[in-house]
């Protein structure tokens, strides 16, 4: 018998947090943070990152512990989220993996092995030059010949992944879809059990258009500014939703109620992308999110048993 690992997925502004902090109090749990934004350090507000007091008490891994000018890539996800796991099921507690980044997410469930690629610095500075001067459309359309599969699950303005497919090419000779095959013939250290929150989609548009306004007024703008001043470059941090348009607004290039308005249109395209990304694993059994918590408990309870 392979030890219990409970997943609680789905889209941006969907219950995730509450629901999973509920249900470690109830199994004397521990969460496993699977968000790309929330382990960076500074970046509050916009990732909306939980507080101590939302945690209640709940041990949370994976938050708060990388800085926005420092690179992490889904290995490095994968090898301390693993840790993570079993330094929970040393204490006897059952671990909780919770967040919205599909690739996390699938690293684990899947055990997927991400070689450790060293940058190409030359060819990293060809393609942001690309980007620049011809727009990065062309390297989306450049990344879809190579390989299509793996960019059916990226935006057309995702360039952290655009660039990451032409660059595990560059570097491998091997497609992103070829290594995922290859290394998913591995066994599977744990039993996953998968959920995902999903709810009507107006209902859900009209939260992440709240949940923006709300970050707003926290004081997301100020957030920006302050790491801005702090770290001098943030390589991957800064094309996090709500902080890239931020910095538009910030440059000049966007009026602040234009960024705010293009912080809610990519949220909810992400939230659709994400819905699109989970649906994709069959063993994914969804809860409706308007749910009272205690029936998704229970129903999580009654799934792992």
């Amino acid at each position: 018998m392979k030890p219990k690992v409970i997943v609680i997925c789905g889209p941006t502004a969907s219950g995730k947090t509450d629901l999973s902090i509920e249900l470690a109090k109830n199994i004397d749990g521990e969460i496993v943070s699977a968000d790309s934004m929330q382990i960076y350090k500074d970046m509050n507000i916009g990732s909306a990152k939980p507080t101590k007091e939302e945690m209640q008490g709940i041990k949370h891994y994976l938050l708060d512990f990388i800085p926005p000018n420092k690179r992490y890539s889904v290995a490095d996800y994968k090898k301390d989220a693993l840790e993570a796991i079993q330094n929970i099921l040393k204490k006897g507690k059952n671990p909780i993996i919770v967040g919205g980044t599909g690739l996390y997410i699938d690293s684990l469930i899947y055990n997927i092995e991400y070689p450790e690629l060293k940058i190409d610095e030359t060819y990293r500075e060809k393609l942001e030059n690309i980007v620049k001067k011809e727009g990065l459309e062309v390297l989306y359309k450049q990344a879809c010949s190579i390989d299509s599969l793996a960019m059916e699950r990226i935006s057309l303005n995702d360039k952290k992944r655009i660039l990451r497919v032409l660059e595990i090419y560059h570097l491998t000779g091997k497609t992103k879809t070829q290594q995922e095959i290859e290394s998913r013939k591995k066994d599977i250290p744990y039993d996953y059990f998968v959920f995902a929150l999903n709810m009507d989609r107006e209902i859900l548009y009209n939260r992440i258009n709240k949940r923006v306004d709300k970050m707003i007024e926290q004081g997301l703008i100020n957030e920006v500014k302050t790491i801005k001043e702090k770290y001098k470059s943030f390589p991957t941090a800064m094309q996090g939703l709500g902080y890239k348009e931020i910095v538009e607004y910030l440059d000049g290039k966007l009026t602040k109620q234009e960024s705010i308005e293009k912080i809610k249109l990519e949220t909810r395209r992400y939230a659709k992308r994400q819905l699109t990304w989970f649906r994709k694993n069959k063993q994914t059994v969804w809860l409706n999110a308007l749910n009272e918590r205690k029936e998704n408990i229970k129903i999580i309870l009654e799934g792992i048993n």
